[in-house]
């Protein structure tokens, strides 16, 4: 796809983007949890995340399989290599060939832009298979079908259809199958079941040697590339982008959110090297424009095919608003728009898909007075880019932060990141087994927000209980919020304390 050309005064048509945006939202993961009823909580507001079946046998099939697959290697346990999932692809018949892919990966940003893909694609009346992780509430969000998360009669049933095959595998290979390995052959083969038209397959992790890799993309997807995973993946945006390089396959289409130089440079390399065709966010696409809305934001975005004004997205923050950008361009190069057909695809079909998106956990309003928002922010760069969303969005006159936070992730980088916006912040500790130590955490969170304004409270139900009476305390603070935060554990724990879903 050629740059676009440039108008009559010699300037770039796309100086109106808004500026490089690489500090996305992170994924949003969650562990299921029980805990007591806060005072402050209301009424739950409706949710497209599934809760536990109603039907008890159900629960039971369910709660079986996931003890099976607790079992396996967690998601945190690597192995880098595609041996055992390719192994179990070719007894399964290799059903991730029955259909063609988009393929998605990146730093921060993936599970909102599959979801606005997936959204863009069922209103143009394409069968859709979605494979995101973690999932929210249940395990079954992680494989959706039509937009929805399959019943959990349905993932049941597909992971007993799977099991004697993925016994099979396991006997066979040094390591067993992994959690997550396993789950996506049950993506894979749910899909061909279905059967869908086009599947958008999120990456675990990194790219090259991820499970999803066994399949080839049509579409290729990297959203910004920041510093996350540095143990496993590199220490520089550039190391990093040679891992995710790897789901760009032979003669397929790139789509490249706006990157840091070094990994631009890696990224643009893999393309010449397998033939594949390149747009660039701020090049080829892009926001043209974007004002703050009732609920969301309003977009004059540019797509390979021309420009969509008037697109409403019910979604805060500018990373929002670029991913987008780059979800459109995705289903246009699809679609094969600014290749094989010149026209822009329909207006009111984009128009239309994009306002029903929803994304869970990020920046999602679940309570009113005071108002607590939820973001699943765990790293610096999502940090940085939620801090700015908010102070765009919400007039808070006071904001008091609760902070859970994983042991592995830069917890000082996001603490600093959420300081000049936070009022005090109340430090605690999720259910997970990779959580910090809370006292450990208010150490850290004491040495970058002065004892003063930190306060401990190692149940998440008791900091946000700490929260809310902070954010009321005073009279002159009518203005006063909660923002939870700091561990995507952290944050499905407290959608499920306050009623969500």
């Amino acid at each position: 796809m050629s740059e676009l050309p440039q108008d009559s005064s010699g300037s770039d048509p796309f100086d109106a983007i808004v500026e490089a945006e690489t500090e996305r939202d992170p994924d949003l993961a969650v562990i299921e949890a029980g805990s007591r009823t806060l005072r402050t909580q209301g009424p739950a507001p409706q949710s497209d995340i599934p809760g536990r079946p109603d039907d008890p046998e159900a629960d039971k099939a369910l709660r079986q399989v996931e003890t099976e697959l607790a079992t396996r290697w967690g998601e945190t346990k690597l192995e880098p290599s595609v041996a055992r999932i390719s192994a179990l692809m070719d007894v399964l018949g290799e059903p991730q060939r029955a259909y063609p892919s988009i393929h998605i990966t990146g730093t921060n940003g993936k599970t909102s832009t599959a979801r606005m893909i997936e959204a863009l694609l069922g209103a143009f009346e394409l069968r859709t298979g979605r494979y995101t992780s973690p999932h929210v509430q249940s395990i079954t969000e992680r494989i959706s079908l039509d937009g929805a998360s399959i019943p959990a009669e349905r993932f049941v049933e597909t992971y007993q259809d799977i099991k004697p095959y993925v016994e099979m595998v396991d006997a066979a290979q040094e390591f067993r199958l992994s959690f997550f390995e396993v789950l996506t052959g049950m993506a894979y083969a749910a899909f061909a079941d279905a059967p869908v038209d086009v599947a958008v397959v999120e990456v675990g992790m990194g790219g090259s040697w991820d499970a999803t890799n066994v399949i080839d993309g049509d579409v290729a997807v990297v959203t910004p590339i920041d510093l996350d995973h540095t143990d496993r993946l590199g220490e520089t945006p550039g190391e990093i982008a040679k891992e995710k390089a790897g789901i760009v396959k032979q003669g397929a289409t790139v789509i490249l959110a706006q990157q840091p130089v070094d990994a631009a440079q890696v990224l643009l390399k893999k393309a010449v090297d397998v033939d594949a065709t390149v747009a660039r966010e701020g090049l080829e696409f892009g926001v043209m424009s974007r004002q703050v809305a009732v609920g969301g934001q309003l977009l004059t975005l540019r797509g390979l095919g021309g420009e969509y004004e008037a697109v409403y997205i019910p979604l805060h923050g500018a990373y929002q608003a670029h991913n987008a950008a780059v979800a459109l361009a995705a289903v246009e190069a699809f679609f094969g728009v600014g290749s094989q057909r010149p026209e822009a695809l329909d207006i009111d079909t984009v128009r239309k898909a994009f306002a029903s998106v929803t994304s869970p956990g990020r920046l999602e309003v679940v309570r009113k007075s005071p108002t607590v928002v939820l973001d699943a922010a765990h790293n610096p760069a999502g940090a940085r880019a939620t801090a700015e969303a908010v102070q765009e969005v919400f007039d808070f006159s006071r904001l008091i932060g609760v902070v859970g936070a994983s042991g592995d992730k830069n917890v000082r980088g996001l603490l600093e990141a959420f300081e000049p916006i936070l009022t005090e912040v109340v430090v605690t500790q999720n259910a997970s087994h990779r959580a910090m130590d809370v006292d450990e955490l208010a150490g850290i969170a004491v040495e970058v927000f002065g004892d003063d304004r930190v306060q401990v409270e190692p149940r998440l139900d008791d900091a946000l209980e700490a929260a809310i009476t902070l954010a009321e305390e005073e009279a002159e603070y009518a203005g006063g919020g909660v923002l939870v935060t700091g561990s995507v554990i952290t944050v499905g724990e407290a959608r499920l304390l306050l009623g969500r879903g």
